[in-house]
């Protein structure tokens, strides 16, 4: 199944996003997440984390008891985490990230290695990049003149090779 966590940070555009929204079989907002989700008018089924970065707590009254997860401040997770789990938890085995782009490097490189984890989430979407787990062959059409970068995450990866990039990549 297909989920969506939004998180704290710049974030995409709604169309940057509007495929998966589509498919989302459940959405989730971390934290503050929440505002991002629905500065796009999205309602997220769930809803979670320590809520010390939201604006505005009110909003949360916005929700049924039973879709709010509350957690202490002081854990081993982060929120996004914790959305993770949660998403996965519920069926969920193809996840995007919206938002957490800007803001703090100790953030941005935390969420960068959740794709490293056992049960990585497939994309992550900020206001400025598109970020995919490829594994296997992939194919992305309609990015001329885009900047793409290619990272070889974890022992596995090795024997890439790229086609129609201004630098071919070839045995990275």
């Amino acid at each position: 199944m297909k989920g969506v966590l939004f998180v704290g940070g710049e974030g995409p555009d709604p169309a940057s996003i509007a495929d998966d929204l589509a498919q989302a079989g459940l959405i989730a907002a971390a934290d503050a997440g929440l505002e991002r989700a629905l500065a796009l008018s999205v309602v997220p089924h769930l809803v979670l984390g320590d809520f010390d970065s939201i604006a505005d707590t009110a909003l949360l009254d916005r929700f049924p008891p039973d879709r709010v997860l509350r957690f202490p401040t002081d854990k081993d997770e982060t929120d996004t985490e914790i959305g993770l789990r949660m998403l996965a938890a519920r069926g969920c085995d193809d996840i995007t990230i919206a938002g957490g782009g800007g803001g703090r490097l100790d953030h941005l490189l935390a969420l960068a290695l959740l794709f490293e984890r056992e049960r990585p989430p497939r994309r992550w979407v900020t206001d400025h990049e598109d970020l995919r787990l490829v594994e296997g062959e992939a194919c992305f059409d309609g990015w001329r003149g885009s900047t793409v970068s290619v990272f070889p995450l974890g022992d596995g990866a090795s024997g890439l090779f790229s086609e129609g990039l201004r630098w071919p990549l070839g045995g990275l």
